[in-house]
């Protein structure tokens, strides 16, 4: 087989590919045994017909078109691993020539990983936040350690913030009921903001068995983006007490036996979680920067497909009714075209970030042990909250273990540039990102798990560049 490569753009490149026909016998070979097991020949048991009789009840053409549908992504794949091209995606195949006993021709046009330069990774310089633990971080975590031991109680008054009610709820548009905004005795905490918008604001002040109407939007269900008057009836008012902040209270809601112990322990947890938050920050800092000082050509194809995907996965949540999705783009003040130009600008970005990080791996030498794999399958599988053989289960079957090995080596090649890079605080202290983002100890260091979370860097949806062998490298890596 001979092929060659012409590069069309940065992101795109034709692979015209010629296959000499005695090649192919072995492939003629196992068609006429396929072919012979579907046919009946008079005088022959089912598969045993010869070839020139299969050839001629079927026709020599139809043996051709199954051996070239058979071999086809196999020479495409071996043309594309000869010429070592990164293709992405799925490539545009042309026949240019296919006769019996001739060379069999193809052309394969496919987007390719562009060349990227990086720049020096001393020349990527991030500000961020100073990382504090005040006393009053530490009184939050302590109010909420304690209204999960509290208790709630009626009360004989108006309704507050913060207050814990049940309501009767029904909505009408243009004076028609709205069914499925009917609802009785539903529990809800004032002041949260997780129902409908107007509600928190209409229940303050209003007593129990009182009756008052609001108007709304609605964000939901046929009426989405319709201007509603929604009737809100309170039942029952409850206050959360709380339980006193003492040496019992510290016994039972933790292993210390004191309170001072018990701050001791939040105010580490504190700061665990501010590094955590600080690391990210960072993450995104120097990826955003690596974005700007870096020339990355898209593969225009490819941002088309995933933008395309993400629309269709939101209208595919809204049973594909385009009324209804106008209803809710409208509520969210916004129109169908801006709605895909966003879709697509994300996806660009998406795409973007997957290449950049993709190069900087290539660049770095980037390597992920099955050990790494595993863990990070672990800390996805507790991020859905799912059981881990479960999820494993779910991403043999969608074929995601590809995606889930270059998450890990994009995470590792950005933990590598994040510790060339200048990290300062806004007061001008610089910041230590070896304990964060150390190559050594980045397998156990829950930053990184969020340097591996590119998607949310990106502020894309789901999605990834494929590229081909990737399959191949990740069952390698198993």
């Amino acid at each position: 087989m001979k092929s060659t490569v012409e590069q069309l753009s940065p992101t795109r490149v034709r692979l015209s590919v010629e296959v000499p026909f005695d090649e192919l016998t072995p492939d003629f070979d196992r068609a006429y045994k396929s072919l012979a097991q579907q046919v009946n020949i008079p005088g022959f048991r089912k598969g045993k017909a010869p070839a020139k009789l299969i050839e001629a009840r079927v026709g020599r053409d139809a043996v051709l078109s199954e051996v070239v549908n058979d071999t086809l992504p196999g020479k495409y794949s071996q043309a594309v691993t000869e010429n070592d091209v990164k293709a992405l995606g799925q490539p545009e195949i042309d026949i240019t020539k296919l006769e019996y006993g001739e060379t069999f021709a193809f052309t394969a046009e496919v987007d390719v990983r562009p060349e990227i330069a990086l720049p020096p990774y001393g020349d990527i310089d991030v500000t961020v936040e100073p990382l504090t633990v005040t006393d009053e971080d530490v009184d939050e975590q302590l109010k909420s350690l304690r209204e999960r031991f509290g208790t709630l109680k009626g009360v004989e008054r108006a309704v507050q913030n913060g207050d814990f009610v049940t309501v009767d709820l029904s909505a009408t548009v243009n004076g028609e009921d709205v069914e499925d905004a009917k609802t009785t005795g539903l529990s809800h905490e004032v002041g949260n903001g997780e129902l409908i918008d107007g509600l928190d604001e209409a229940l303050v002040g209003m007593a129990s068995g009182e009756t008052k109407d609001f108007t709304t939007t609605l964000l939901a269900g046929e009426h989405a983006g319709e201007e509603a008057v929604v009737t809100v009836t309170v039942g029952s008012v409850k206050e959360r007490e709380l339980p006193e902040l003492d040496d019992d209270f510290a016994q039972l809601a933790s292993e210390f036996d004191t309170v001072d112990e018990l701050k001791a322990d939040l105010r580490t947890r504190v700061e665990t979680s501010k590094k955590m938050g600080q690391a990210s920050e960072i993450r995104d800092g120097v990826l955003e920067r690596l974005l700007e000082l870096t020339e990355i050509p898209v593969p225009e194809q490819l941002v088309q497909a995933q933008a395309d995907e993400q629309i269709h996965e939101v209208v595919h949540q809204l049973g594909h009714d385009d009324d209804l999705l106008a209803k809710a783009l409208e509520a969210q003040g916004t129109t169908r075209e801006e709605f895909e130009a966003q879709a697509r600008e994300s996806a660009e970005k998406q795409v973007r970030v997957q290449l950049l990080l993709d190069a900087i791996a290539d660049a770095e030498e980037v390597s992920v042990d099955q050990q790494e794999l595993q863990e990070h399958i672990l800390f996805q599988a507790q991020r859905y909250g799912m059981n881990p053989g479960e999820f494993i289960q779910q991403v043999q079957q969608a074929n995601q273990l590809p995606a889930l090995f270059q998450e890990v080596r994009r995470g590792k090649g950005l933990a590598n540039v994040v510790l060339e890079a200048t990290v300062t605080d806004s007061e001008g202290n610089v910041v230590d990102t070896k304990a964060m983002f150390d190559r050594e100890d980045a397998e156990d260091s829950a930053a990184v798990e969020a340097a591996a979370d590119v998607e949310a860097a990106a502020d894309a949806p789901e999605g990834d560049v494929v590229e081909q062998g990737d399959a191949e490298q990740s069952d390698a890596e198993k």
